[in-house]
């Protein structure tokens, strides 16, 4: 048994059973993270004394008899999450050094589960992209192919799971940040339902958007993790207060009889052919088990690319505006305050930040409001109500994570049109707050693994 391998569920089994310990499993994770992280560079931070004092703590608390569901179990956290006394980076020069004086809610739920935090992961700087190339601290490669992109923003944590340098991680999403890349890493990655998971701690991207989830080797790891992480923060007044279920209640269970929305939408010209069979054998296998597929319509979904980079942009504007180089961040002088201003802002920003709050900033402009951001707010709307329509007639939604397998790095860094598209089947859940999760249904034959969206 290789220890790196293992899922949170094998892990835990094996923890109880005296078979390994937290500080074998956690020793045999650095292994496997100096073997391979030079190449794929998945961290920002690795927490090595953190991490083993943690995992001795956890011996004692397990011969004690406590059996936290995360005990001695280590996870990765994207570097887009607070956490006590571990430097935050949010992969950007400005806040290259934060150290935040407290710890973000999911990532303090982990911990009263017991978990070991083994590292950071990149992303793209404060979560805007598709790729992980826009992080000050280089980018990523995927573990299939290092020549190709890991996906985005939540592409460190899902090559760290592809690759075995960590149980399971978290990452965030707010506009297909978690499935996307674990589509193209070929692991599960789950956005819940808006509201469900805390987004205190979480350094705010567009706060309307993002959502927390887990990226796990499994669809089991990610219903454990969700129990745990779920639930009503009075910290974020956005949380719903909501009993949370038991997710893994539903593992294993018949689907006959299910039906599954097929939207003719997603399954349009120019998505790679690869990716439409795989789809659709996934869909066929679905039917075997006894789903009923359903033709259905999400009229509005040609505009959801242009929406989602309104309201995006719009929100990231204003909630950038507060890195300043005043009270936190790294601070670059100048002659006087407005000359302070813009020269942190012009060098603590790469391109793409600076892109999208222009974007934003122009969106949310006097005169232009109504024309762009309310306009986009009216679409979004539309596109809640072409799902709430479609569940009317469906219980599931299933079309394709990504146009395409993980593209080629650089391939389209010079072409942020191109790029956005990329987003173009993961973008309408969060305008309408629903819950998605993408799962492994292929490879292409470049062994570029596919994955299957799952709406619900």
């Amino acid at each position: 048994m290789e220890l790196h391998t293992l899922s949170i569920h094998e892990a835990r089994t094996a923890l109880d059973k005296g078979e390994i310990s937290p500080v074998e499993l956690t020793n045999a994770l650095f292994k496997r993270i100096d073997s391979v992280e030079p190449k794929i560079k998945a961290y920002v931070t690795i927490a090595r004394e953190h991490a083993l004092a943690r995992a001795t703590d956890a011996e004692g608390r397990i011969k004690n008899g406590d059996r936290g569901l995360l005990l001695g179990i280590s996870l990765a956290v994207k570097d887009n999450m607070c956490t006590d006394g571990i430097r935050t980076t949010c992969s950007s020069k400005i806040l290259e050094n934060f150290i935040p004086p407290y710890e973000s809610t999911v990532t303090q739920k982990l911990k009263d589960q017991g978990f070991i935090l083994i590292g950071k992961t990149n992303l793209d700087e404060f979560a805007m992209g598709s790729s992980t190339e826009n992080s000050a601290f280089g980018r990523t490669h995927n573990p299939w192919d290092l020549e190709t992109v890991p996906g985005g923003s939540s592409g460190g944590s899902a090559a760290a799971v592809a690759s075995d340098m960590c149980i399971a991680a978290l990452g965030s999403d707010t506009g297909g940040s978690i499935r996307q890349p674990a589509s193209f890493c070929g692991v599960v990655g789950l956005k819940p339902t808006y509201g469900r998971v805390s987004r205190y701690g979480l350094v705010a991207f567009a706060s309307s958007l993002d959502q927390i989830g887990p990226i796990t080797k499994n669809v089991r790891d990610s219903a454990m993790l969700m129990n745990i992480i779920s639930g009503h923060d009075p910290d974020d007044s956005t949380s719903a207060p909501i009993a949370v279920p038991d997710f893994t209640s539903g593992l294993g269970r018949d689907i006959k009889g299910m039906r599954i929305g097929i939207p003719s939408e997603y399954f349009i010209e120019g998505i790679d052919k690869e990716v439409e069979e795989s789809v659709k054998q996934a869909i066929r296998k679905l039917e075997a088990l006894g789903a009923v597929p359903v033709e259905i319509s999400l009229p509005h979904t040609g505009y959801a690319v242009a929406a989602y980079y309104i309201i995006a942009t719009s929100e990231a504007s204003s909630n950038l505006a507060r890195y300043d180089g005043v009270k936190y961040g790294a601070r670059t002088e100048g002659n006087d305050l407005l000359d302070m201003y813009m020269k942190t802002r012009a060098k603590g920003f790469g391109a793409e930040i600076k892109r999208r709050i222009i974007l934003g900033t122009y969106s949310l402009s006097s005169g232009y409001y109504d024309a762009y951001y309310k306009k986009a707010q009216q679409v979004r709307t539309l596109i809640k109500q072409d799902f709430e329509n479609a569940f009317k007639k469906a219980d599931v939604i299933v079309t394709p994570t990504s146009p395409t397998p993980a593209f080629r790095s650089g391939e389209k860094t010079d072409d942020p049109l191109h790029m956005y598209l990329a987003d173009i089947f993961t973008i309408s859940v969060n305008l309408a707050g629903v819950p998605g999760i993408s799962i492994p249904c292929g490879f292409s034959s470049g062994n570029l693994p596919i994955g299957l969206q799952i709406i619900g």
